[in-house]
């Protein structure tokens, strides 16, 4: 058996398609759920990586962030505390992106660099397209390459840039099933030369009030690994455009994996739930992981988590709110409205978070928003990772900070608590301290 810091670790790949990879991975939980004696886990943890991540990066995620829960476990745990804890660790194909090449010199890019019209080299959308090569469910070598041979004419020729839009569309699925939280309908239905003008300005996450109200921030690319990666960048005009369109593709279709994934977790913890209906189940997730396992939480079983920790989550932060924009529920309303999580919820959120910082963003520019400056917790689309939880009512949600490792929690059952983490978290990926798996282990004990 495999363990994690001293915890026994299971292991569960979830296919693009949303079916377990591996049938005696999902043997394995069922049967260390059914152990008796001192084997027998009163708590399971069910974590899952986000986007951008390959299978050795998740596995050192999940071995850093359960490295600190298990030194603060250590040095809590009193003689006679019969809380025993399992892990199981979600793999599920994500794309990782290299798109450090693109930093200019020095590393850092300004706003007023953004603004000098720089043009997007042909030869790096040449190479993203190529990259791109195995990243969605269907067949895609030949549409990519038919793709990239357009590239040259993007700038001069509104029918090549419809052509080179349509056929990355034709890739991803049509019928989202949440539409308003991203622009998602307009992105499918605008026609591409339209869709590549809305996108051909540079697009910068706002800094919070503190920091200036409306100031842009600068982006450092390689700051976005683990999460939605490149969603903004430092060009301008038309091939850039076509950049920043292929991101939010591929965004698109990691969000609409990650539910298929989500679903089939919430099928494997159903049985799990039949086994033992005094198993404490958690659920924790980062980046996209935490569309995956809120998506496995609101899934047709009821599955009923103790807790659920969302670690610079990669979805709307209307995900939860109801009437959001006057007439729509939030994706994951339900898990509100209908109590589908028996303890507290958390979502760590930081202006550090430059990818999911410039996410959403990209929204508001297919919907036609041209400011530079994009995607505070006031804009119609932003993410959860980036502001929490926002229009939520007052009965239903905390606001609250990220504390010390030593810190204490007065945590809530089923209302969301938004713990800003600008002391502790510095980027996207930067959620395995003893601050983060202080909330984690709070949120379990709770």
């Amino acid at each position: 058996m495999d363990k994690i810091a001293g915890f026994p670790f299971y292991p569960l790949e979830i296919t693009k398609g949303g079916k377990v990879f591996v049938t005696r991975q999902k043997t394995a939980i069922e049967a260390a759920v059914r152990a008796t004696g001192a084997g027998r886990p009163t708590d399971l943890v069910v974590i899952s990586h986000g986007w951008n991540n390959d299978k050795r990066d998740a596995r050192e995620l999940y071995d850093a962030l359960f490295g600190s829960v298990s030194e603060l476990l250590a040095r809590r745990q009193k003689p006679g505390d019969d809380r025993r804890f399992a892990i199981v660790g979600v793999f599920w194909p994500s794309k990782k992106f290299t798109d450090e090449d693109l930093i200019p010199a020095g590393g850092v890019a300004s706003v007023a660099a953004a603004a000098g019209g720089r043009q997007l080299p042909a030869s790096s959308l040449k190479a993203k397209v190529r990259r791109l090569k195995g990243t969605f469910d269907r067949p895609d070598k030949k549409v990519l390459d038919r793709a990239a041979a357009l590239v040259d004419k993007l700038e001069s020729s509104p029918d090549a840039q419809r052509k080179f839009v349509d056929l990355i569309r034709s890739l991803i699925p049509q019928h989202p099933a949440d539409t308003r939280e991203d622009a998602s309908n307009r992105f499918l239905r605008t026609p591409g030369d339209q869709l590549l003008r809305a996108l051909s300005a540079p697009v910068m996450p706002i800094a919070p009030s503190s920091a200036g109200e409306g100031r842009a921030l600068s982006l450092r690319l390689k700051e976005q690994r683990g999460g939605a990666a490149g969603l903004g960048d430092l060009f301008d005009g038309i091939k850039a455009a076509a950049w920043r369109m292929l991101n939010y593709t591929t965004y698109y279709q990691m969000k609409e994996r990650a539910g298929v994934v989500g679903a089939c977790l919430n099928g494997v913890l159903k049985d799990v739930r039949q086994l033992r209906a005094d198993l404490r189940i958690h659920l924790v997730g980062h980046s996209f992981g935490a569309r995956v396992v809120t998506a496995a939480a609101d899934g047709p079983a009821s599955v009923q988590p103790a807790s659920l920790a969302l670690l610079q989550g990669a979805f709307s932060h209307n995900g939860f709110t109801g009437k959001f924009d006057g007439r729509t529920d939030g994706f994951f309303r339900k898990v509100i409205s209908q109590s589908k999580i028996d303890g507290p919820i958390f979502a760590t959120h930081t202006v550090n978070d430059r990818a999911v910082g410039i996410a959403y963003p990209l929204a508001s520019r297919i919907s036609g928003d041209n400011r530079l400056a994009l995607g505070d917790e006031n804009d119609v689309f932003g993410g959860l990772g980036r502001n929490g939880a926002v229009k939520m009512k007052p009965s239903e949600f905390v606001k609250g900070r990220l504390l010390p490792s030593d810190g204490r929690y007065a945590f809530s059952r089923g209302k969301v608590h938004n713990l800003l983490a600008d002391e502790f978290i510095s980027g996207h990926s930067d959620v395995t301290k003893a601050q983060v798996a202080n909330a984690v282990l709070q949120a379990a004990m709770s």
